[in-house]
């Protein structure tokens, strides 16, 4: 009753065969068995993640790496995964792995050491964050040797996590950078210590920047993200979610941000920082003088909590007909029935009409 064909048996060992993408969530077992049948079944896996999963041995990743010689993308964040096994796949994967995610633990050190050493010279993504459980153990980082163990990095994040990098020798040479960067992310949720030094040293060869996060970098200043090599960059996130209250912010040097970068910006996130009325004035004009008459890039732009004016703010919907989000809450300035979040094109040009009934106030 209900026995299969002798031909649906025989496809059955390869159903999976095409198989690229393998994800797990919650595995607290059995995780070795199953990686085992993925090894003997799926030759054309890429990218395996482990997800909050318990039991992944070395043998277990060395396995599936031998057997997949595709397999070049390893997120294993929130997973128990002993350093040994992680350095063990990096060494035997080399210079095919692409692309990496790590949760911060007291482990992430050996991890690091094997890609310091140069054993998977094409990663271009590596991601490494804070669990649900926040380590508050910094992270050293060696910024130039990291540099010159993956040089062709694409996508650096350090989420969430305290990190300083390791400070140079004095008979140091500057780090090769990173030439082929196109986002950095350095947020956080709660104030950390990055500085226009340690900022400096990670780009400082990276002219390909497209997105950089700093979300949380209350220490980096408009001059440290002026002297960067970076000519294009499209994403800018400075946003001081919550932390305005207690911190000394910058009043004045928002200028130096927009005027750079005005071209080809797309997003900007100012929240929660400090400028005063007449810096932030200046410094969005700057979005009404694009080369050559074209219109701005920008499509979202962040200034909650700031003190931007109504004639500042529109102005810059004015220049930007591309702009389809803004954020106004809790900008001081603003009547209050203005401070909220526009999204789309039509919540925004309402948003531009009604400030157009604001009496100008005197000078």
């Amino acid at each position: 009753m209900g026995g299969k064909e002798p031909e649906e048996e025989a496809a059955c060992p390869h159903r999976f065969s095409q198989l690229q993408r393998l994800t797990l969530i919650h595995w607290k077992s059995q995780v070795h068995t199953v990686l085992k049948l993925v090894s003997e079944s799926c030759p054309r896996l890429t990218f395996l993640k482990l997800s909050d999963c318990h039991g992944v041995t070395p043998n277990t990743l060395i396995m599936l790496a031998r057997a997949c010689p595709q397999l070049h993308s390893l997120d294993i964040q929130h997973s128990m995964v002993e350093s040994t096994a992680v350095v063990s796949f990096l060494e035997e994967v080399g210079p095919r792995m692409r692309k990496l995610w790590l949760t911060y633990s007291s482990q992430t050190t050996a991890i690091l050491g094997a890609l310091l050493g140069s054993c998977c010279p094409q990663l271009q993504l590596l991601e490494v964050s804070t669990g649900i459980n926040r380590n508050n153990t910094p992270l050293q980082l060696p910024v130039e040797a990291l540099q010159r163990g993956c040089p062709q990095l694409q996508v650096l994040r350090l989420l969430n996590l305290m990190w300083l990098p390791k400070p140079p020798g004095r008979s140091m040479t500057p780090g090769p950078g990173f030439p082929s960067l196109e986002e950095l992310c350095l947020a956080g949720s709660t104030c950390n210590f990055v500085s226009n030094e340690a900022l400096g040293r990670l780009l400082r060869g990276s002219p390909n920047l497209r997105l950089l996060d700093l979300r949380g970098c209350a220490r980096i200043t408009p001059a440290g993200l002026h002297d960067l090599p970076c000519q294009e960059l499209e994403q800018l996130h400075l946003g001081l979610y919550g932390m305005s209250d207690w911190l000394t912010l910058a009043k004045e040097g928002s200028p130096l941000l927009t005027h750079k970068w005005c071209h080809s910006l797309r997003e900007l996130d100012l929240s929660g920082q400090g400028f005063i009325e007449k810096d932030l004035e200046q410094a969005l004009a700057a979005f009404s003088d694009t080369p050559g008459g074209s219109h701005p890039a920008l499509s979202s732009l962040n200034l909650r909590g700031t003190r931007v004016t109504p004639g500042t703010v529109s102005s810059v919907i004015s220049s930007c007909p591309g702009l389809l989000y803004l954020n106004l809450e809790s900008c001081r300035c603003l009547p209050r029935g203005l401070k909220r979040t526009y999204r789309g094109p039509e919540e925004v040009q309402w948003c531009l009409e009604q400030l157009l009934t604001i009496p100008l106030s005197p000078s």
